[in-house]
């Protein structure tokens, strides 16, 4: 989660909707492919064509004074929205046309960033992650981070995605009753919600890049890669800070450019997308965390079933 140069940015004089009308470019992103860049993500996305990404994850400095090694995180709050509606409005215009745009960030500051982008694209879903924060006083517990979903058009690529029915801790079995009909219960699992209380924040030391304030679950952005992304397809992130996305979009076999400003947070995204290896249960790709398979797309389980010659149908 890194920011480019020290975010003094200021809003374009072109408006979002001539930004994306604007005409492809001619050259090509071959070269920009299987790398993460020490470079602004704005000057990066600039010299992309129009509608060449299939799916953008944001994960942006929160403006929260956090301690990165090279930016202050403490803009004025209007230069900090200005700045953020350059980028957004930069990643907006490379998505495809059936692609997928992202944006992590805390519930306060996604509601600006919605604004701005109900005007760039399709509105799909507030992903609500449950991250267990700690009380603040006189306010309601801060129990989630929010995850803006958004798509270049209401027909973009989708996939429903399915977790393991969760059990009991103790003696393993079934939270959810269904009253008699174990068989509508799924063979593998539910399909995923805009809630997202599964998975767990990076709070173990060890698991950590040194010196990087915020570090995402490689499990967690593997499930938005899943839901709206194909193998071989072109995962763009931003600001990616320890590099959680670019070891998921390896791992799903995706291709993926990355962009930050701290050298050091390069060679070590770099490092980790590099040592990085496919993942796969069978046939299918699928999103692995401490030895289990947590996502696993709808589409795959099915094809799984046809060519096993399973027709059994079940539900939630």
């Amino acid at each position: 989660m890194n920011s480019t140069s020290d975010l003094a940015h200021t809003a374009s004089k072109c408006s979002p909707l001539e930004k994306l009308s604007e005409e492809p470019e001619d050259d090509g992103i071959e070269h920009l492919i299987g790398k993460v860049h020490d470079t602004d993500c704005l000057e990066l996305m600039r010299s992309m064509p129009t509608g060449s990404m299939s799916m953008v994850f944001a994960d942006p400095p929160f403006n929260l004074n956090k301690k990165y090694t090279s930016y202050k995180d403490n803009l004025p709050f209007a230069q900090y929205m200005a700045w953020t509606e350059e980028w957004l409005t930069e990643a907006c215009r490379i998505l495809k046309p059936d692609g997928s745009l992202f944006v992590y960030n805390i519930p306060k500051l996604l509601t600006y960033t919605s604004a701005i982008l109900n005007d760039l694209a399709e509105f799909r879903h507030w992903i609500a992650w449950n991250s267990n924060g700690q009380p603040l006083g006189k306010t309601l517990q801060p129990a989630h981070y929010g995850i803006l979903f958004y798509t270049k058009n209401r027909n973009s690529k989708f996939y429903d995605v399915r977790a393991p029915h969760k059990t009991c801790r103790k003696c393993d079995a079934y939270l959810k009753d269904y009253g008699g009909k174990e068989y509508l219960r799924h063979e593998f699992g539910y399909q995923v919600s805009d809630v997202w209380d599964d998975i767990h924040r990076i709070r173990h030391r060890s698991k950590r890049i040194d010196s990087h304030p915020c570090q995402l679950p490689i499990h967690l952005i593997e499930r938005m890669i899943l839901m709206t992304t194909d193998e071989g397809d072109i995962v763009f992130d931003p600001f990616c800070g320890g590099g959680s996305a670019a070891v998921a979009a390896k791992q799903l076999g995706r291709r993926y450019i990355g962009a930050d400003i701290d050298k050091g947070y390069c060679d070590a995204a770099t490092e980790r997308m590099t040592q990085a290896k496919p993942v796969k249960n069978r046939d299918a790709y699928v999103s692995i965390h401490l030895n289990k398979i947590v996502s696993m797309r709808d589409i795959d389980i099915k094809l799984r079933n046809k060519k096993n010659g399973r027709t059994k149908k079940t539900n939630a």
